[in-house]
C-alpha cells in the first residue's frame, strides 16, 4: 500500500507542469478524440442506467402488487441507477473541459 502511494505521489510530481506556465490544449485529432470520450461516457452511462432502471422497475412492480408498503424503499432502489448517468455527465465535463 506504501509502495502504492508513493508511486502515485511520483507520478503527479513528474507529470505536473511548471508553475507559471499554461497547460497545452489538445489540437486537431486529440481534440476530437476527447470529444469522442465524452459522448461515449454519457452514452454509456444513459444506456446502463436505463438498463437497471427497466430491470428493477420489473421488480419492483412485482414487489409492490405484492406488498404495498415496500413502494416507498422500491422508489430508493429505482433512484439508484440514476448515479451512473450523473457520473458520466461528471466525467464529459471533466474530458471536454480539456480541450
Amino acid at each position: 500500500m506504501l509502495a502504492l502511494t508513493v508511486t502515485l505521489l511520483l507520478a503527479a510530481l513528474a507529470f505536473a507542469a511548471p508553475e507559471g506556465e499554461p497547460a497545452a490544449r489538445p489540437t486537431g485529432a486529440a481534440a476530437g478524440l476527447l470529444g469522442l470520450a465524452a459522448a461515449i461516457s454519457v452514452g454509456l452511462g444513459a444506456i446502463g442506467t436505463a438498463w437497471a432502471q427497466s430491470r428493477i422497475g420489473a421488480a419492483a412492480a412485482g414487489a409492490i402488487a405484492e406488498r404495498p408498503e415496500i413502494g416507498g424503499l422500491m422508489l430508493v432502489f429505482l433512484a439508484l441507477p440514476e448515479t451512473m448517468i450523473i457520473l458520466g455527465f461528471l466525467v464529459a465535463f471533466f474530458v471536454i473541459g480539456k480541450i
